[in-house]
């Protein structure tokens, strides 16, 4: 794609700055500059020197939508790479580092294809303008700007499901009913649970575990029409009766896998039919009493690391093991 701009594109209020020695611009063109002011190189560029991915529509239609929620739909500054074509000109001797950018070609788009291209298309939609913030290098070289795009992409690490899910936890309800569920120190997995993501000895269990555990638990039933409240009492009062038939295999993680994650979720899965078979609808409840009477026969599954759940792994292990159980209380 040529860098050629159909003429040159003057952009107010930028402030110049160094960063290791390496002059950059910073700040906001409009939309409608944003989405033509810069161009990807695609990694089959003739040059030899591209590095993009092609664009994924569906990734820019996701930050369209999450541009529709407004003024709380903030984000990140687009990277450029100027490439020398770009000239700034302060306005006056006592602030040098503040004025205008003339840009003579195109920038090179480093970070953000997704954003501008999720930009682009709501603008279109709504006939709207956005105020755009960026990050422009003035020069990087080819190599420089290629190491740049490969360090953003691979050495900085995401926060994580877990974490995102704790943050979104105001938003999603099952992000909430599987915080909750580590946060409650009546809950059976208070002292199993991490927040972040990050597993240790005693705190095996995810929040993102503990996401999927709720929707296998609630999906596709009538437990997935109730509030969030009713839901996690139902799941407190589910895994709180698993804990109390297997106190000691609850609390030894080494020796016992009841509280593996591919155990969880066949108990998850299997929990999905026992409550649901034992539903109340009047009063929005399960009958604790025979769903209790019927767990006990839970009993004859042996949780033991070395026994017959030994080499059980993945979801198709927990769905095998959940027919297992829902079998074994039809005995």
């Amino acid at each position: 794609m040529s860098n050629d701009l159909l003429s040159n594109i003057a952009i107010e209020n930028v402030i110049q700055s160094k960063m290791r020695g390496r002059v950059t611009y910073q700040g906001f063109v409009s939309s409608q500059v944003a989405v033509n002011f810069s161009y990807s190189k695609l990694f089959n560029d003739p040059s030899g020197k591209g590095y993009q991915r092609p664009i994924d529509k569906k990734r820019c239609k996701d930050f369209a939508n999450y541009l529709s929620k407004g003024e709380e739909a903030l984000y990140t500054p687009i990277l450029l790479n100027a490439a020398g074509h770009w000239e700034f000109h302060s306005y006056d001797n006592l602030r040098p580092n503040y004025g205008r950018l003339i840009c003579k070609k195109k920038a090179t788009l480093m970070d953000g294809q997704h954003r501008l291209g999720g930009i682009e298309a709501y603008i279109k939609e709504t006939d709207t303008t956005l105020n755009v913030p960026f990050l422009a290098f003035h020069f990087l070289d080819e190599d420089e700007e290629i190491k740049l795009f490969d360090v953003i992409n691979t050495k900085a690490k995401g926060i994580g499901t877990s974490l995102s899910r704790y943050l979104n936890r105001g938003n999603d309800e099952i992000s909430w009913i599987a915080t909750n569920l580590i946060l409650k120190p009546e809950s059976p997995f208070f002292s199993k649970g991490t927040l972040i993501g990050k597993r240790t000895k005693e705190k095996n269990i995810t929040l993102q575990n503990l996401y999927n555990i709720v929707k296998y638990l609630t999906k596709k039933s009538e437990l997935e029409g109730l509030s969030k409240e009713k839901k996690l009492n139902i799941a407190l009062f589910y895994f709180n009766l698993i804990k109390e038939l297997f106190p000691e295999e609850w609390e030894d993680s080494k020796d016992y896998k009841i509280t593996h994650i591919t155990c969880l979720y066949g108990l998850a899965i299997a929990g999905n039919k026992i409550l649901n078979d034992n539903y109340l609808a009047k009063p929005q409840q399960v009958d604790s009493v025979k769903i209790a009477n019927i767990l006990v026969n839970l009993k004859e599954i042996d949780w033991s690391s070395n026994g017959d759940l030994k080499y059980i792994k993945g979801l198709p292990g927990a769905n095998m093991l959940a027919s297992d159980i829902l079998n074994c209380l039809r005995n």
